[in-house]
């Protein structure tokens, strides 16, 4: 017999929308920004927009993480302003996300846009040790690029 796991969702506000997927193989659903008025980002801005929604996660062994949402990023430098909202399985508050305007035009949010992605992960909550040698890899210490440049 298996468990059905689930995200349970929480209106924090009666406009919110809730996260979707865009289609069945998303990996990512939808996270919407809960505004009344259009909030424009000019190039350097940061803002911080409110989804109207609190998450459940199913336990300790899950997080959920918010993305930037590729087409906003590539079309018109929108990111995430911490690169990667990480969303702890004990945190209840609403999700708000942090966005930069990395382009060179002023971009404006309007009131129901896509603006970010959740994904729901397991965690692997490994126990720290601390050692006084690391086991030796071909790679060793090599840092950014070291392994080839295509």
């Amino acid at each position: 017999m298996s468990v059905q796991l689930t995200l349970k969702i929480q209106k924090k506000n009666p406009r919110a929308i809730l996260p979707k997927r865009a289609t069945e193989g998303s990996a990512g659903m939808d996270l919407y920004a809960c505004i009344q008025e259009e909030v424009t980002l000019h190039p350097g801005d940061l803002a911080v927009i409110p989804t109207g929604i609190a998450i459940g996660l199913p336990g300790p062994g899950y997080m959920a993480l918010v993305f930037a949402r590729s087409g906003l990023g590539v079309k018109h430098g929108i990111s995430l302003s911490n690169g990667v909202g990480v969303i702890d399985s004990d945190y209840r508050g609403e999700i708000q996300v942090g966005l930069c305007n990395l382009g060179s035009q002023p971009y404006t949010i309007r009131p129901e846009e896509r603006i970010a992605q959740l994904v729901v992960t397991p965690v692997c909550a490994l126990p720290v040790e601390e050692v006084e040698v690391l086991d030796e890899t071909a790679r060793g210490e090599g840092g950014f690029g070291s392994t080839g440049t295509h």
